[in-house]
Parts: C-alpha cells; sequence; structure tokens
C-alpha cells in the first residue's frame, strides 16, 4: 500500500509541478482526496424495541467498515427525545446518517433540524411527521393499524401512562416474522413508551432539507404501509425500498435490505 501511495504522490508532483501547482498542493490533494471520512450511523429505535433490535443492522454496517451508535431513546416525550438524541448527534464528530425505525422516525425528524452534520435521513417503518402532525395521527390516517387493541398501559403518577404490546400478543402484532423464540424474547424486553410521546407534535420537518430515503414494510400492523407509502412520497424520498411480507420489525427480519439502504444513503452524492 506504501508503495501505491508513493507511486500515486509522485506522479501527481510530477504533474503539479509541470502545471505550476506548488509540491504542497498536490499533497494536500492526494490528502484530501483519501481522508474523507465515511458517516457515522446513528440508529433510532423507537416503541416497544430496544437498542439491541438494531443487532443485524449493526453487524453488517460494521463489516462495511463503519462507525456505529445506537443510543436508548428515552421514549418519554417527542421533544424532549429529539434533545437528548441531538446531544448524542453532537458529541459524533464528522458526518452522521440519522436512521429511525417506527416513533424514531418522529425523533430523527425533529432532531435533525437544521443540523449540518447530518447529511441523511433513513426511515425504516417509520413515522415522517410534518409540522403539527403526532405518531397518533398518521397512525390511523390509513385503515391496517391493530395496535391500538394490544396495548396494556402502566399508570403512572403524573396522569400519564406508559405503553405495552401485551406479551402474548406481541409476535402477532410487532414481529410476525421473526422467530418464535426471538419474537418472545423481543416481547419481555420491549421498552414501553408514554401516551403523551405519541400524541405530542412534530415541529417543522428535517426532511423537508435533509435528503430521505425509507424502508417500508408491507406487513406491518402498527403504521399501514398506505401511511408509510404517503409519508415517503410527501418527503420526496430519494430511494424507497418495500419489502411486501415484512412486519414492523422490519430490521430485525431483514437486516440485510436494511443495512444496504443506509449504506446507499451514506454514499450519495
Amino acid at each position: 500500500m506504501r508503495i501505491r501511495v508513493s507511486k500515486a504522490l509522485a506522479l501527481m508532483v510530477t504533474l503539479a509541478v509541470a502545471g505550476g501547482v506548488s509540491v504542497a498542493g498536490a499533497h494536500a490533494a492526494l490528502g484530501g482526496a483519501r481522508s474523507k471520512p465515511k458517516p457515522t450511523i446513528v440508529l433510532v429505535h423507537g416503541a416497544f424495541a430496544e437498542s439491541a433490535s438494531w443487532k443485524g443492522v449493526i453487524e453488517r454496517l460494521q463489516r462495511r467498515g463503519y462507525q456505529v451508535v445506537a443510543p436508548a431513546n428515552p421514549l418519554r416525550g417527542l421533544s424532549s427525545d429529539a434533545d437528548y438524541l441531538r446531544t448524542v448527534v453532537d458529541s459524533v464528530a464528522g458526518p452522521v446518517v440519522l436512521v429511525g425505525h417506527s416513533y424514531g422516525g418522529a425523533v430523527i425528524t425533529n432532531a435533525a433540524r437544521g443540523d449540518a452534520d447530518v447529511k441523511a435521513l433513513v426511515y425504516v417503518a417509520a413515522f415522517a411527521p410534518a409540522a403539527g402532525e403526532s405518531a397518533l395521527e398518521l397512525s390511523g390516517k390509513f385503515p391496517g393499524s391493530t395496535l391500538g387493541g394490544t396495548l396494556a398501559p402502566l399508570a403512572l403518577g403524573d396522569g400519564s401512562s406508559d405503553l405495552y404490546i401485551r406479551p402474548d400478543l406481541f409476535r402477532r402484532q410487532f414481529a410476525a416474522d421473526v422467530a418464535k423464540d426471538e419474537a418472545t424474547l423481543m416481547a419481555v424486553t420491549q421498552r414501553p413508551i408514554r401516551d403523551a410521546a405519541l400524541g405530542e407534535v412534530s415541529g417543522v420537518p428535517a426532511w423537508a432539507g435533509t435528503p430521505s430515503w425509507f424502508l417500508l414494510a408491507g406487513a406491518d400492523l402498527n403504521i399501514p404501509v398506505r401511511a408509510q407509502r404517503w409519508m415517503a412520497a410527501r418527503a420526496g424520498s430519494r430511494g424507497t425500498v418495500e419489502i411486501a411480507k415484512a412486519s414492523h420489525a422490519v430490521g430485525v427480519s431483514h437486516p440485510g435490505p436494511v443495512a444496504d439502504l443506509i449504506v446507499r444513503a451514506a454514499t450519495a452524492r
């Protein structure tokens, strides 16, 4: 590798001198061509999931040389969750691709607003709200969501409730195409979302100014695929992939296509 770089540098110096460019300029040109960093991929889970739900996607991205961060989404309120994610993004040096699943899509929509370091947004069976819209509103915009009937609320001291999917209904509702043993574990380790978070409206969406990509889950019982298609079209998606029989847990059941789409977004110009 050193021999190849030396030959390339020698050639650039020769051409630079012949063209009246300094040797320092040739060094800078070669260094700039080699040092452009890959963006860090920040994966944001949604309701009824947790960071380990990205395991298969993370493994594939790391094998392709990407740095990955998968923070715990607080799931307490849209604005506070977005503020927290913004601190995570601010801690990362260099460009970032933000990826959101489910409610995590609403979080990245708000967290990335006005952040020049976020070069792309990827929505994975996710909400992509416009200003004034909530996840709750979007889930009911088209028929097909059966989530409401599966939820078990847990009252909190402030008058709001945490929402869980009943474990006995979890696989059918959330992860129908995931192996039974894995879906059972997901049901036990699911993290609840505060009901107020689902009802909180979005601010101005980052997708209005940041390029976006969408992966749609065709058999999603949480966010109907018609709603996903509609949000992708409205956001001006630069690349949309639909997996016809995928459940809402598409990142678990189909990590390869999810990772491929993230790489497309990360390498786009």
